[in-house]
């Protein structure tokens, strides 16, 4: 049996949540995830910043727009895939979640990807790597690296990428970027023209 969880959720969707002060100070909402519940391809970031809780949606600023560029070159629309993050509440500052902020989390997190299954997990960034895999990661060298990994009670194939910002911030991630989301599309069987999920040609 699974762990219950601190608050209450509605299918994917987790409606109230009080397990992280700090959190519940610094947010204005839930963020959860987006996308559809049985896409082939599920990102996992770290945490909703600035853009995101505004707007209630994981992924919506700069490096939002780098992730939905790389997928249309690729041939996916946004909603073709699910996106989400470790933890669902903005921490202050924007700093990174405390380890007992990813452990609350984390059981909302096994029910999304129990609940979705989907082919391939990618994480996006230092933070879910080492969350999902439960040891330290060096993600730029790693990136495109493919794991099995355990969460709650299912386990998943886990690709590491670099964050979407990285690109932003250093021109030399952008071909390492490219390569993993290649690597994640085609794993997923996203590359294929008979895929179940829609496709920006078809439209």
């Amino acid at each position: 049996m699974s762990e219950p969880l601190p608050g209450e959720m509605e299918g994917l969707d987790v409606t109230a949540c009080e397990a992280c002060p700090e959190l519940c100070a610094s947010r204005s909402r839930i963020v959860n995830g987006v996308g559809p519940a049985d896409a082939d391809l599920l990102f996992v970031g770290e945490a909703p910043g600035a853009n995101e809780d505004a707007e209630g949606e994981p992924f919506v600023g700069r490096s939002g727009d780098v992730l939905t560029d790389a997928l249309r070159d690729r041939g996916l629309a946004r909603q073709d895939v699910r996106i989400t993050n470790c933890v669902r509440c903005r921490p202050p500052d924007n700093r990174d979640p405390h380890s007992e902020e990813l452990a609350n989390c984390k059981g909302y997190l096994a029910a999304e990807l129990a609940r979705v299954d989907p082919e391939l997990v990618v994480t996006l960034g230092k933070v879910p790597a080492e969350h999902l895999l439960a040891r330290s990661v060096a993600v730029t060298s790693e990136a495109g690296d493919v794991h099995d990994a355990r969460v709650g009670e299912g386990s998943y194939r886990v690709l590491l990428c670099v964050h979407p910002a990285a690109t932003l911030y250093d021109r030399s991630q952008e071909s390492t970027f490219a390569a993993a989301l290649d690597e994640a599309v085609s794993l997923a069987g996203l590359d294929e023209d008979d895929g179940g999920q829609s496709r920006l040609g078809e439209f």
